[in-house]
C-alpha cells in the first residue's frame, strides 16, 4: 500500500494547472516575445482539458500561444522540463499538442524566428470592413490619447474568414460556454475593435476585441439582432472598449427600419452590467425618460420610444426606467425610498405570482402529499425573504451603473 501511495505522489508531480501553463501574448515588437510582462493567461481551459483544468504527464509545462497584434499570425510551442515517460514505463502523458491543434487553424509557426519574420509584415495588415466609429482613450502610463476604431465586417471581406478562425480561438479561454459559429450563414454580422498605433513612424493596427450578432427573422418583415459572442481581449479590458462597442452596435441597428429590437443570447452577468450602462446612457436623451416623467412611473410611452428610437425591448426599457428612477430618488427620504422599493418589488414578485397561478391549476391533479410539498416550497415568509434578497441585489447592480455613469 505504501508503494502505491508513493507512486501516486510521484505521479502527482506531473500534473499542471492548464490555466497557468497556457501563456498568451499579443506581440507588437520582437522584444515582446521574451517579455513576461506581456503574457496573459486563460480564465478557462475546461473545454479542452476537462473540468479539473489539468494536464497530466509534464513538469514545468508551458504552452505558448503567441499572436501578432494585428493579423493574429500564430506561434505555437509546447515546452516542459520533464515528461512522465522519462521516469515511468507504461504511463502516457496527455496529448497537449493534439488538444490545442483542435482549436487553432493550420498555418501557425512552431519556430520563434519564423514568427518574428511574420511580425515584420504587420504593416500590411489593415482593418477589415467599413469604419463605423472612432474614439480616443487616454493612456495614463504613456500620457497620450490612443485612437481606436470600430468596423462592421462582411464575411466576404478578403482574408477575413482565415483571420476570424484565429480570432475565435480566444473565446475558448475567456468565455465559459464558448463555441465556434458557422460563419457560412449570411445572417451573421461581425463588429471589430482595433487600436491604431505607430511603430518606427509607420501606422499599424492591433486587434482589441469583437462581437458577433445573429439576425433572427421576426414575422412578417423584421429581424431581431441577437448578440452571440462579445470579447475584449485581456490587455485592453477595463478601458471602456466594451461600452464603446455595444453602443456603436446599438446605434448601427437603430438606423434600420427592419430591426425590431436588439437582444443577447444567454447574457453573462458582466454583459448585463455593461448593457445596463449603455442603455441607460442612450435612454437619458429620450423625452419620455425626462426627470418629470420618471416621477409618474413606467409608461407605455417609455416602452414605445425606447423600442422605436433605440431598438430596446420593453423588459430592458423597464430596467432602464428603474435605474434612472433610482438616480432621481432621494433614498434618505423614507417615503420616497419606500415608493421605489415597492415598485421594484412588485415587478420582482411577478414570477412568484405566476407560480401561485400554476399551483391553483395543479390542485386538481396533485395528491395531498404532493400539494403539501409544493405549498411548503412557497411559504410566504420565505417568499418575502427571497424578494428582499433579490431587491438588495438589484439595488446594488443599479448603484454600480449609476456610479459608472457619474464617472463617465
Amino acid at each position: 500500500m505504501a508503494g502505491v501511495n508513493e507512486m501516486e505522489k510521484k505521479l502527482a508531480e506531473y500534473k499542471c494547472d492548464t490555466n497557468e501553463a497556457i501563456c498568451l501574448k499579443l506581440v507588437r515588437f520582437p522584444e515582446d516575445v521574451e517579455d513576461e510582462g506581456t503574457t496573459f493567461h486563460p480564465e478557462y481551459s475546461h473545454q479542452l482539458f476537462g473540468d479539473d483544468e489539468v494536464a497530466f504527464g509534464y513538469k514545468g509545462l508551458q504552452i505558448q500561444l503567441y499572436y501578432t497584434a494585428g493579423n493574429l499570425s500564430t506561434l505555437f510551442k509546447v515546452k516542459y522540463s520533464a515528461r512522465v515517460t522519462e521516469t515511468f514505463d507504461c504511463v502516457e502523458p496527455d496529448d497537449v499538442e493534439g488538444k490545442i491543434r483542435e482549436i487553432i487553424p493550420p498555418g501557425f509557426s512552431c519556430n520563434t524566428d519564423d514568427f518574428i519574420s511574420l511580425l515584420e509584415k504587420e504593416g500590411n495588415f489593415k482593418p477589415f470592413g467599413s469604419l463605423l466609429h472612432t474614439y480616443k482613450v487616454h493612456n495614463v502610463e504613456e500620457g497620450v490619447d490612443l485612437t481606436y476604431q470600430i468596423h462592421k465586417v462582411d464575411i466576404l471581406s478578403a482574408g477575413f474568414r482565415e483571420y476570424h478562425e484565429r480570432l475565435q480561438t480566444f473565446l475558448m479561454w475567456f468565455i465559459e460556454t464558448a463555441s465556434f459559429i458557422d460563419i457560412d450563414d449570411d445572417r451573421w454580422d461581425f463588429f471589430l475593435v482595433f487600436e491604431k498605433y505607430n511603430k518606427d513612424g509607420e501606422t499599424l493596427y492591433a486587434t482589441v476585441g469583437y462581437m458577433t450578432v445573429y439576425n433572427y427573422y421576426v414575422y412578417p418583415d423584421k429581424t431581431r439582432p441577437r448578440v452571440s459572442q462579445m470579447l475584449i481581449l485581456p490587455p485592453f479590458q477595463g478601458e471602456g472598449h466594451g461600452a464603446q462597442l455595444l453602443e456603436t452596435v446599438h446605434r448601427y441597428y437603430c438606423n434600420s427600419p427592419k430591426v425590431q429590437d436588439v437582444t443577447a443570447e444567454d447574457p453573462s452577468e458582466n454583459y448585463v452590467k455593461l448593457r445596463d450602462f449603455v442603455l441607460v446612457k442612450l435612454c437619458m436623451a429620450l423625452p419620455s425618460f425626462s426627470t418629470e416623467k420618471l416621477a409618474h412611473g413606467f409608461s407605455e410611452e417609455m416602452a414605445t420610444e425606447a423600442r422605436e428610437k433605440l431598438k430596446i425591448n420593453k423588459k430592458h426599457a423597464r430596467r432602464v426606467y428603474e435605474i434612472l428612477r433610482l438616480r432621481n430618488t432621494d433614498m434618505s427620504d423614507e417615503e420616497k425610498a419606500r415608493e421605489f422599493r415597492l415598485e421594484v418589488k412588485k415587478r420582482l414578485f411577478g414570477p412568484y405570482r405566476k407560480n401561485q397561478r400554476e399551483l391553483t391549476k395543479m390542485r386538481k391533479c396533485l395528491s395531498p402529499e404532493e400539494l403539501a410539498s409544493h405549498i411548503s416550497q412557497m411559504d410566504t415568509r420565505i417568499q418575502h425573504e427571497e424578494l428582499e434578497k433579490s431587491y438588495q441585489e438589484v439595488l446594488g447592480d443599479y448603484r454600480r451603473v449609476l456610479e459608472r455613469l457619474s464617472q463617465a
